[in-house]
């Protein structure tokens, strides 16, 4: 039988390779943290498209691979898939010493992955269901740099943070969101405001406003309090929310021609504000 460390180490190459990332630190978070530490006792349910399956055995060798492991089957919660937070957590690419906010972090798998990449640094995650972050909490005990809050992300205030790494579809970011961002922090979150626009973003709080990257399509369950458009929303179709480049606060600049979708107290512009990144 293959050891399950020979198979992690193999998984962990895998996801690093597909993220492209030049931190080596990558795979080795992949390699070090056990994935079968934040799912429950197996024998697992694995999502398969609209059906499910149940994993063989409890050997934890049949979750290293590119699979979704269900959390909560009723709600549609699931552990998430390896090789997409692989390539969010490369683009978004935690430093040491860095805060993070982490939204939406179910039992914490990768909250945990996070906290060592940032580590000393310190990551709050909040989890909306109580039985989750109740799980999240007793998983992350060995993690000294995280504390786990039960509670509303869209309603409550979040910590100042350098990376917001948002697992929960939004039509917009709550401008709370974008506010917390430090100078030159970066935030991961999916996007839709449509039903059929489903795409991950990276925004990076630049000059005067936030730059953002529109980097591959992306769907997740609705985030509670932020996943429905007032009637007055300008909506974009999938062509258009390709093409943003910047997200502004209504606060400080009115919508211009440049908008391609305005929901609530943020718009998005196609004016590309990269080359000012905040400092």
């Amino acid at each position: 039988m293959t050891q399950i460390a020979e198979v992690r180490k193999f998984y962990a190459r895998l996801l690093a390779a597909r993220a492209g990332s030049a931190d080596p630190r990558l795979e080795a978070v992949f390699t070090e943290v056990p994935r079968e530490a934040f799912l429950g006792p197996g024998p697992w349910t694995v999502v398969a498209g609209n059906s499910t399956l149940e994993t063989p055995s409890a050997d934890p060798v049949h979750i290293y691979q590119n699979v979704l492991v269900a959390l909560d089957t009723a709600k549609g919660i699931n552990n998430g898939e390896p090789v997409l937070h692989a390539m969010w957590i490369g683009k978004v690419a935690p430093k040491p010493g860095e805060t993070v906010t982490h939204i939406g972090a179910g039992t914490g798998y990768y909250t945990a992955l996070l906290a060592r990449l940032v580590s000393p640094g310190a990551v709050t995650a909040f989890e909306l269901e109580a039985d989750l972050a109740d799980r999240a909490r007793q998983n992350l005990e060995p993690y000294g740099n995280v504390t786990v809050i039960q509670g509303d992300a869209v309603t409550g205030s979040l910590p100042p943070s350098d990376i917001i790494y948002v697992n929960a579809g939004v039509v917009a970011p709550p401008a709370a969101w974008l506010k917390a961002l430090k100078p030159g922090g970066r935030m991961v979150f999916p996007w839709r405001p449509a039903e059929r626009v489903g795409l991950a973003v990276m925004v990076t709080r630049a000059e005067g406003g936030f730059a953002c990257d529109p980097f591959m399509r992306s769907w997740f369950i609705p985030c509670v309090g932020a996943s429905l458009a007032g009637p007055e929303a300008k909506i974009p179709d999938r062509d258009k929310a390709a093409r943003i480049r910047s997200i502004w606060l209504t606060a400080d600049k009115a919508p211009d021609r440049t908008a391609i979708a305005v929901i609530g107290d943020v718009w998005f512009s196609t004016k590309d504000i990269r080359g000012r990144l905040a400092s």
